[in-house]
């Protein structure tokens, strides 16, 4: 693919990865307002089920439909394109259905057993009816990201996004007595019609782009059975995130009951959701960047391994690896420096703003743990990412069962710290062996993270006595010290923009 193709595809869905992440994140701060940390704790566990019973119906087969397609654009017709989407679709919605029928007569059971909160059945019983929708979504995103069209996903994730606040909002305010089982239920009611939303609009871009397959003139039908291709590429992959959803549910259901052993049972919950529904969002907002390249390079990966060209699969692995520590340890800075001031700005709370220092040294891990785990996809290594959630979330179940009653929240940062460090050195250790990179510590590990430290504290020591605005200063900070952080890094030779973009041609 070409460089410029590339870029743009790359700009275009971090321009809406980021648009989505902010409007999410004021999202969180209206709602929060609205229904609490306890609010946001209880819907903290529906979701986790939401995640659990939608990755089997979503996940694997994406990947599966980018990367066949990937193929066949390059070696098939407009047929066997169209009988990959066809198959997927079909898979996908007979799986959705079942969920749907799962959750929705079992939403009573699951609650009360599980959950632990009969406060959460409205809303198992809701969330159900999004699964077809998002399964049809998933498979045709994948399809536009194969030929590299990255406009329709993004807007029909912001269409998406939009009608989801507008709904959610629309109810909430005009419900009379807002408890919480009716505010969690309206928002999984505004997840449902935003997700039907972004089907129809997504399904009616397919049927328009579709047209223009007839230009492909390759094999008439690819050399294997498109749906036994579709399972053997989906099922490892939709295992190992159903399996790893299923015990991150566990886990979920969990650390509230084994916090509530160290304090009381709201405070527990409210801690959870300021974990799970603040505090992570914000840590996570800066990476669209990294999992918008994640993205693009699964067809990118899957072309380089069919063609044999090992040096530009090489190359393109060490540049990402790259950027992503580049980047990752400069927001972790900026979390650790300015975190007790973000929590305070964006939730006026001062125990979210200590969580986010917590939890800001593990931001860089976090962040290649995420991009490791998106290539070895790419790559045909499913099953080792499979092998490693499944172990990870085992360990963070029974550290959570032998900690947390003792330790409380501190404990749960802890596992997370172990968590994130055991799950990014394993990816990291395989894709280095897989792709043959090259990692140098000194220059892309303690560089970075020696300057990031010094201007961010340098240049908030500069700005306290000013006594600007919170807000402006945080802002300046952070603008400043990632200016002069980039070209200080450009001027030691760490980054090298235009070997990385070389490294996609």
């Amino acid at each position: 693919m070409k460089k410029t193709v590339f870029i743009k595809n790359a700009a275009i869905l971090t321009a809406s990865s980021l648009i989505l992440r902010f409007a999410g994140i004021i999202f969180k701060v209206w709602l929060a307002a609205k229904i609490g940390a306890e609010g946001i704790g209880l819907y903290q566990l529906v979701f986790s089920v939401y995640v659990l019973v939608s990755t089997f119906a979503t996940v694997g087969i994406c990947t599966a439909v980018t990367r066949l397609i990937s193929e066949e654009a390059a070696l098939g017709s407009n047929k066997s394109i169209k009988r990959i989407i066809r198959r997927s679709i079909e898979l996908t919605l007979i799986i959705a259905l079942v969920s749907l029928a799962s959750v929705f007569l079992g939403a009573d059971f699951i609650a009360d057993k599980f959950l632990g909160d009969m406060r959460a059945s409205l809303s198992l019983k809701i969330l159900g009816f999004s699964l077809p929708f998002m399964g049809i979504s998933s498979c045709i995103k994948g399809y536009f990201i194969a030929f590299r069209k990255a406009t329709p996903p993004a807007t029909a994730q912001i269409i998406e996004q939009l009608v989801r606040i507008g709904i959610i909002m629309l109810i909430i305010t005009r419900i009379n007595t807002p408890d919480l089982a009716s505010s969690c239920a309206a928002i999984l009611f505004g997840d449902t019609v935003a997700e039907a939303v972004s089907a129809v609009y997504i399904y009616i871009l397919y049927c328009l782009d579709k047209k223009h397959l007839y230009k492909l003139s390759g094999r008439a039908d690819p050399p294997y059975s498109v749906t036994r291709e579709i399972t053997r590429i989906s099922t490892p992959i939709t295992m190992g995130r159903y399996l790893n959803s299923g015990l991150r549910t566990i886990e979920n259901i969990l650390v509230p009951k084994n916090l509530a052993r160290f304090s009381t049972s709201s405070n527990a919950l409210a801690g959870f959701g300021m974990i799970k529904g603040m505090a992570l969002p914000l840590l996570f907002f800066p990476s669209a960047v990294l999992n918008s390249i994640s993205t693009l390079l699964i067809p990118e990966m899957s072309e380089a391994v069919a063609v044999g060209n090992s040096n530009r699969l090489k190359s393109a692995t060490e540049k990402t690896i790259n950027l992503t520590l580049i980047i990752g340890i400069m927001f972790g800075a900026i979390f650790l420096v300015l975190g007790n001031d973000i929590g305070m700005l964006v939730y006026k709370d001062t125990e979210v703003g200590f969580l986010i220092c917590a939890l800001a040294p593990i931001v860089p891990l976090m962040y290649l743990d995420s991009i490791c785990d998106g290539i070895l996809k790419g790559l045909d290594q499913q099953n080792f990412c499979f092998r490693n959630s499944i172990c990870d979330s085992s360990l963070r179940i029974l550290f959570i069962a032998l900690l947390l009653p003792v330790t409380g929240l501190r404990g749960f940062i802890g596992i997370m710290y172990f968590s994130n460090a055991f799950t990014c050195i394993l990816n990291l250790r395989r894709l280095i062996k897989v792709t043959d990179a090259k990692i140098s510590l000194l220059s892309q590990f303690f560089l970075p993270l020696v300057t990031s430290l010094f201007l961010v504290l340098i240049f908030n020591f500069i700005l306290i006595p000013l006594n600007a605005p919170a807000f402006l200063r945080v802002a300046l900070v952070g603008v400043l010290s990632i200016a002069v952080y980039f070209i200080l890094l450009r001027f030691f030779g760490v980054i090298d923009f235009k070997a990385f973009k070389n490294s996609q041609n």
